[in-house]
């Protein structure tokens, strides 16, 4: 996985936890559309357009699509996540420590 399609998956992943799967296209620029258009025909992921009469057109910056993962996509997301956190912070091993 290339340096944008990690950034991509990480940005879906943080709208699938944060945002129910709600995507702000205009975060995204071309390459992440053509990513995400090739991923969908792989099943790696769903991405779909919100229908125009469902998007919230009240908010100043709209989501306009939707994403959801494969079992694939979240073991990716996964370990990707956990490797940029420990790049800050590194994770408390607990195993055979006594209390």
């Amino acid at each position: 996985m290339n340096h944008d399609e990690e950034n991509l998956l990480l940005y879906f992943e943080t709208c699938l936890v944060d945002n129910r799967g709600k995507v702000t296209g205009r975060r995204m620029n071309e390459i992440d559309f053509d990513i995400a258009k090739k991923w969908k025909k792989d099943g790696f992921i769903e991405f779909e357009r919100i229908p125009f009469h469902d998007i919230d057109k009240t908010k100043a910056i709209p989501n306009t699509h939707t994403v959801r993962f494969s079992d694939k996509a979240w073991g990716i997301a996964f370990k990707l996540r956990r490797e940029r956190a420990e790049r800050h912070v590194k994770t408390v091993h607990t195993i055979g420590v006594k209390e």
